[in-house]
């Protein structure tokens, strides 16, 4: 904030704001607020901004709270700023900068106001704040229309109705930002909101009747990646301005936030504009998924979810009209390629996965794309950089990959996709991979990571569900991918030995004991162990019965390892398995033998290739074919309003929260 931080901290010696947050009331005719809300600047570039906004803005706050049940001046401001917004459209048509821009700036105001009050107040006493008016002392206007409700309704026709253009940017980023605060009660709750103020006005209120317009303006505010336009596009400033202040229209800079300038959108992490210069799509990507993501009330379902699972491509010339109330088209082709060039964050990762998931149009266009690795390597690179990512959004790309590989025309068409030189997979240099062995390649790792560090056993077990349902497809893999599958196994082996002999061990400890000594329960741990095993040979054998001829490498390193394998071959747990493995390997060490001594690497290859042909099918047990489906768990809320939540808390653009009193997520969450 530079030289200024100081005037921003004693914003308390504003003539302006000791007259708004006094105890007189102001008429919403004087001239007054036409200097209040004459001011210029960008929104904040980061946590550090936002959050010196915020504490010059709570003890100001609290004051209005003390004297507005007395002066009305609070409910005055709201009405300034509605009366201005039924002009907006004509304004925006005329380039009516000005009238704009004082738009904004009330409504930048209200916002600020807003988020204090929020975290200061019941719903209940938020509601009043909107009704008093400059009567007696201590009363209020209990039958002048819900002020609350027309602000609400008001931002979403504004958000609805006015075109994005460089003099719309903000008042548009600032309606979408307000609706965010209005609803951000619920983190300051344990305990998910089914009901409540504003809850009510935007699923049940006015406000239904828009909802399919409203997600489809986030939507397309998430398409178009608008960049934040400068100052310069606003206003000119002075050429006397003195760098953090600029000239006004009116010439005189006597408002509220005349003493300082925010920077442009950013992050928590104090990601600058230059980094992160898309603040509209951002927050409108986050409304989108908080409104996505509420529950359904005590007696009706959430509009906002049915709008996002129903809505249709606008290719889609069909003439039959859809059973589903808040339906609408959007091009899908423009929103599938925001997709897949916005999934480095935690929110365009959770869109994907909820239309995925909730979706049938948009998930059946996307399966049909025939640049599917456009979609796809994004969520491999977020699983390969496991250890930098936060344990959501590696939930998210991993359920991602889940569902596409329900897909057998997915599972066959990755492996048909040849890519080169993938620079940030840096294990190994990797020239050319088909897709679908890049994928085995990343799915991999993330297990193996998984083991050495988290040991989540949700995150092993979709790991290996995904596997499983790609199995019967796999072709043509990679040598690298059909080695790490067998060290994989390796890996694996390996810990089953060593928790085995402690397990014995304890065991032993325990039968010497003369005292009731409690000893680790490794008999839970190679259950798991066990469990992991089992599923990685079901998937080795789903590829040797369906596919053997088409995968040479697997063979290879099957050969190359077989000692692994041996040890499994009278366990219980795996004797069924082990009967097609044993047969695979018997029958190929024969035709090696029958080649001769010290075969070089291709005559190996060359006899299994022709082995492979000549291996009769029968000889194979037919197992049930592997297929896995995600499920969401019930009660997804209680994780998705959470996450949803955290996401608004960290990535908000020129949002800050105390998280003192956060009470919906731990701090540690992502």
């Amino acid at each position: 904030m530079g030289a200024n931080t100081s005037q921003v901290r004693d914003l308390s010696e504003s003539e302006s704001i000791r007259t708004l947050i006094g105890s007189e009331s102001i008429s919403e005719n004087e001239p007054f607020w036409n200097q209040l809300i004459s001011f210029t600047f960008t929104s904040p570039t980061c946590s550090a901004d936002a959050k010196l906004l915020e504490e010059a803005v709570v003890p100001l706050a609290k004051t209005l709270i003390q004297n507005n049940s007395r002066s009305g001046n609070f409910a005055a401001l709201v009405r300034v700023f509605l009366g201005r917004t039924k002009e907006l459209k004509i304004s925006t048509e005329c380039q009516d900068q000005l009238f704009i821009w004082q738009a904004h700036n009330a409504l930048f105001l209200v916002r600020c106001l807003l988020k204090v009050f929020i975290r200061e107040m019941s719903e209940e006493d938020l509601h009043l704040q909107f009704s008093y008016q400059a009567r007696a002392p201590g009363t209020y206007e209990s039958n002048s229309g819900d002020l609350l409700e027309e602000l609400i309704c008001n931002l979403v026709h504004l958000i609805v109705e006015v075109p994005l253009l460089d003099i719309t940017y903000n008042i548009l980023f600032e309606a979408v930002t307000t609706l965010l605060v209005l609803l951000s009660y619920q983190l300051f709750q344990k305990e998910i909101l089914r009901e409540g103020l504003v809850y009510q006005c935007l699923t049940r209120g006015r406000c239904l009747s828009l909802t399919s317009r409203l997600v489809k303006t986030l939507l397309y505010n998430f398409i178009r990646q608008e960049k934040c336009p400068p100052p310069a596009h606003i206003f000119t400033p002075q050429a006397d301005g003195g760098g953090l202040l600029y000239g006004l229209a009116s010439g005189v800079a006597s408002g509220l936030w005349s003493v300082f300038t925010l920077g442009g959108a950013g992050s928590k992490s104090g990601v600058d504009q230059e980094q992160n210069p898309l603040p509209l799509s951002n927050q409108s990507l986050l409304l989108l998924l908080v409104l996505a993501n509420l529950p359904d009330g005590l007696d009706c379902p959430n509009p906002y979810k049915q709008a996002v699972t129903c809505f249709k491509n606008t290719q889609d010339t069909s003439s039959i009209p859809s059973p589903q109330p808040h339906t609408f088209q959007i091009n899908f082709n423009s929103l599938y390629t925001a997709l897949c060039e916005q999934q480095r964050s935690d929110q365009a990762t959770l869109l994907l996965y909820t239309l995925l998931h909730q979706n049938p149009n948009m998930k059946t266009y996307m399966l049909s794309r025939t640049d599917v690795e456009n979609l796809v390597m994004p969520i491999l690179e977020i699983l390969y950089h496991v250890e930098e990512r936060n344990s959501h959004h590696v939930y998210m790309a991993l359920i991602i990959l889940l569902i596409l590989t329900e897909d057998d025309t997915f599972n066959r068409s990755i492996h048909e996709v040849i890519l080169k030189n993938i620079n940030w997979y840096t294990e190994r240099a990797l020239t050319e991979i088909s897709l679908g062995s890049l994928l085995i390649l990343v799915v991999i790792r993330t297990i193996q990571f998984n083991m050495t560090r988290t040991r989540d056993k949700y995150l092993h077990t979709n790991c290996l569900a995904a596997l499983a349902n790609m199995s019967a497809q796999f072709r043509c893999l990679h040598q690298y991918a059909a080695q790490r599958i067998i060290s994989l196994f390796a890996l694996l082996s390996k810990k089953h030995n060593k928790v085995l002999e402690q397990a014995t061990q304890s065991l032993q400890r325990q039968l010497g004991a003369d005292d009731n000594t409690s000893l680790p329960d490794y008999a839970q741990d190679l259950s798991v162990i066990e469990e992991v095993i089992r599923m990685l040979l079901e998937i080795i054998n789903s590829c040797l019965s369906n596919s053997l001829h088409h995968n040479p490498n697997l063979v290879y390193a099957l050969l190359y390892k077989r000692e692994l394998f041996e040890q499994f071959r009278s366990h219980p747990s795996f004797q069924d398995i082990m009967q097609n493995l044993d047969t695979v390997i018997g029958f190929f060490s024969q035709r090696l033998e029958q080649a001769g001594t010290d075969l070089s690497v291709e005559t190996v290859q060359e006899v299994i290739k022709k082995g492979a042909v000549a291996l009769p099918k029968d000889r194979l047990k037919k197992f049930p074919e592997l297929k896995f489906k995600y499920v969401e768990e019930d009660q997804p809320e209680d994780f998705f309003i959470p996450y949803v939540w955290s996401l608004v808390f960290n990535s908000g653009v020129g949002l800050y929260w105390n998280s003192q009193g956060i009470e919906l997520f731990s701090m540690d969450s992502p």
